[in-house]
């Protein structure tokens, strides 16, 4: 961003939309009593599963839509009133959205001159913006000739060479084969801590979202389910559906035999545990482990017996799943080659560290 101009905050104070259902006639909340506070200069991702509310929410930031209820705020000032042209504002789409009779230059160039901007100062924030993106030598080519990624890199210069306050995101890399999505994401990231810019982004691939992200926002059914940073996230989990959207998550229900400072003991059929709190627990409340299958450990001793049920060799890891009483536990047993290979139908039993583990 230009030395004279800092990043925007973006607050969402009780917003919400409200749709017609085409079938029934009847009104919802297509996003419910949102509140949100954006710090300036981060990079936040609105996570979640289809129809979860994170586009419409995008959409009322962008100006595309209007809440129904609520006001939202862009560097302290309320902007529902304003058209999207008018909000310091861009937005990146799944599309690319390019001019196929542009060539790059002019597609980057499209909005300045919009704008009025100076014909010299266009020629040199192009330039500038063009270069940071790795597409300098590249202005006279039309989009029809360059890759995936390439175009990615058009639509994102275009977006920035505006110099929003804010760079809004809508799933900009599905159109992208596997490989090219790990590299523009990381460019994405490098990009937007490069120029301190806020940047908000929707996404379903939750991994997207971990690799990028200073915070995640996680949204169902039009509400926040959680907020927090990707570890957060990850090893704090404040619900079953966090816990199991991100990443893969074994569950063991349970009931408190007794909690202390720091840890909670719990009595599972197979036997008790202790599992790290951050809070007192109740005894005989029931209670529930969340474990990722990265925090398990197979061997012939420890706390749980199980039973495996399959055994697949996956290069840098041993994928098991075990059967410990009426649940199945998913292991990833990392580095496999000098540890004891267990195969189907073997006995054996299961550990974790009570800090690994998470109880709800």
């Amino acid at each position: 961003m230009p030395a004279n101009k800092e990043p925007k905050g973006v607050k969402l104070d009780h917003i919400s939309k409200i749709y017609k259902d085409p079938k029934t006639g009847k009104d919802f909340y297509a996003v419910h009593d949102v509140n949100l506070d954006i710090t300036p200069g981060t990079f936040v991702t609105l996570l979640g599963p289809s129809g979860c509310g994170k586009t419409t929410t995008l959409r009322m930031i962008a100006g595309f839509e209007s809440p129904d209820e609520g006001e939202i705020y862009l560097g302290g000032e309320p902007i529902n009133a304003l058209t999207p042209n008018k909000r310091d504002t861009a937005m990146v789409f799944q599309s690319y959205a390019l001019f196929p009779h542009y060539n790059v230059f002019d597609n980057v160039a499209y909005g300045l001159r919009l704008r009025k901007v100076p014909k010299n100062e266009i020629e040199k924030r192009v330039t500038d913006i063009l270069s940071l993106v790795e597409l300098s030598g590249m202005e006279q080519r039309m989009t029809n000739q360059l890759s995936g990624g390439q175009q990615q890199r058009v639509a994102l210069a275009r977006a920035l060479v505006v110099e929003p306050g804010v760079l809004l995101f809508y799933e900009p890399l599905s159109n992208l084969d596997a490989k090219l999505r790990v590299q523009m994401r990381t460019e994405i990231r490098r990009i937007q801590q490069k120029l301190g810019i806020t940047a908000i982004y929707v996404t379903h691939d939750q991994s997207e979202a971990m690799s990028i992200s200073d915070n995640i926002i996680l949204m169902r059914g039009g509400v926040i389910a959680q907020m927090g940073s990707p570890t957060e996230i990850y090893y704090h989990p404040q619900s079953e559906f966090v816990a199991d959207f991100i990443g893969e998550c074994n569950f063991l229900k349970g009931k408190v035999k007794e909690s202390g400072e720091t840890e909670t003991i719990v009595s599972l059929p197979e036997g008790a545990v202790s599992v790290a709190h951050d809070r007192k627990r109740t005894p005989n409340e029931d209670c529930e482990i969340v474990l990722r299958p990265e925090a398990i450990t197979i061997s012939d001793q420890g706390q749980l017996p199980c039973q495996v049920e399959l055994s697949c060799f996956m290069r840098s890891y041993q994928n098991y799943h075990v059967r410990v009483g009426e649940a199945l536990v998913k292991i990833t047993d990392n580095c496999p080659i000098n540890k004891k290979i267990y195969h189907v139908g073997d006995h054996a039993f299961i550990s974790f560290d009570p800090a690994c583990a998470h109880l709800l």
